[in-house]
């Protein structure tokens, strides 16, 4: 048997080893057809058997030192799992805790109802998803806090029986309800008589002309994606190549040398400007809570579902508060605020769809 062929079976047997491995820890595997090119060993007609046997160990050497690293990468990520245990596997625990009390449901959007995808135009929540946010909203009052504009969210979700707050909770408005409606119908409905919290209204003007300079000045970076998204601009870096970043992230820093009075923060490969005020999707749900009559109640019970480092702010507000559950979600280890986890939008749905039936059946 040769050399080329026993390492061909040892290199399988790594793969086989790290997707299970991979499977188990709640990572995605790739699906990609691309072929990876592995080093070719050329056989000399007078390789010794010695020589066989030394390439063969070095195989399986490195099998062995990739197992282990990733070994302590899953006793990592569970030992996180016990600070963060699913919310799925403490529901029945959860609901007991939540008898009695007011739950009140806030959920991010991108990454949270819908999947992170290459293109932020096409972040489309699913109809099944779309359904259980419009059933679990019947029965608690619910909110989406996004970073998109309130308008581009809600044409998303179109959905006419919840809360919508944009631009990190820097522009909310309460859902236009026809009297009596409590239905499911997709159909947006407006009277006219909505009034919305904008804290940073001052600043648009501001905002507009940023957006005008950031346009023009990376329209030459291939990959470059500039999102308005009112008071608040996404700069989308996920199709920009690695060479070009340095270049695109002095662009954006220099729009802002003028403008002290927005800061530049980071999140899932995008850049995003807004405003430096004291405002967050935390302030947000304080002012949902709030504006409610619920912000001195001690018998209510915040949910927050979130993907971002901008949903951090509000998973702080929900622990100061000493009651609610602030969930993450994500299937890799990583510092929060979070008490509870959900490992992607998949397992969003079978929460607030077991939420839903919760509340029917309880009542």
């Amino acid at each position: 048997m040769s050399y080329m062929f026993l390492l061909f079976v040892t290199f399988k047997i790594i793969k086989k080893k790290l997707t299970k491995i991979q499977e188990a820890m709640g990572f995605q595997t790739s699906h990609s057809t691309k072929k990876i090119a592995l080093p070719i060993f050329k056989a000399n007609e007078d390789s010794s058997d010695a020589h066989e046997h030394s390439l063969i160990q070095r195989a399986l050497n490195l099998t062995d030192q990739t197992l282990t690293n990733t070994k302590f990468i899953t006793s990592g990520y569970d030992s996180w799992m016990v600070r963060h245990p699913s919310a799925l596997h403490s529901f029945n625990r959860l609901m007991e805790e939540a008898i009695g009390k007011r739950i009140v449901l806030f959920l991010d959007y991108d990454g949270t109802l819908s999947p992170i995808v290459n293109d932020p135009d096409r972040a489309f929540m699913s109809d099944e998803m779309r359904a259980a946010v419009c059933e679990v909203a019947t029965y608690f009052p619910t909110a989406i806090i996004s970073g998109r504009s309130r308008d581009k969210v809600k044409d998303f979700v179109k959905l006419n029986n919840l809360y919508y707050a944009g631009s990190h909770g820097m522009d909310i408005m309460a859902p236009s309800m026809p009297d009596g409606s409590s239905d499911c119908d997709t159909a947006l409905k407006t009277n006219g008589n909505e009034v919305p919290f904008q804290p940073a209204k001052k600043f648009l003007p501001a905002v507009r002309e940023i957006l005008r300079r950031l346009e023009n000045g990376v329209k030459e970076i291939e990959g470059a994606k500039v999102e308005d998204n009112r008071f608040c601009i996404s700069v989308h870096f996920r199709h920009v190549q690695e060479k070009d970043y340095g270049i695109l992230e002095e662009k954006v820093k220099s729009v802002l040398e003028n403008n002290p009075q927005f800061c530049l923060t980071e999140g899932k490969k995008v850049m995003e400007i807004r405003p430096s005020i004291e405002w967050n999707k935390g302030n947000a749900v304080e002012y949902f809570l709030d504006t409610l009559g619920l912000s001195s109640s001690s018998n209510i019970l915040p949910v927050y579902i979130g993907d971002d480092r901008t949903d951090e702010d509000a998973f702080k507000v929900i622990q100061r508060g000493g009651q609610g559950y602030p969930i993450i979600v994500t299937s890799i280890q990583r510092e929060t605020n979070a008490l509870y986890s959900l490992r992607d939008p998949s397992e969003v749905l079978i929460f607030l769809s077991k939420l839903a039936k919760w509340r029917k059946t309880s009542s």
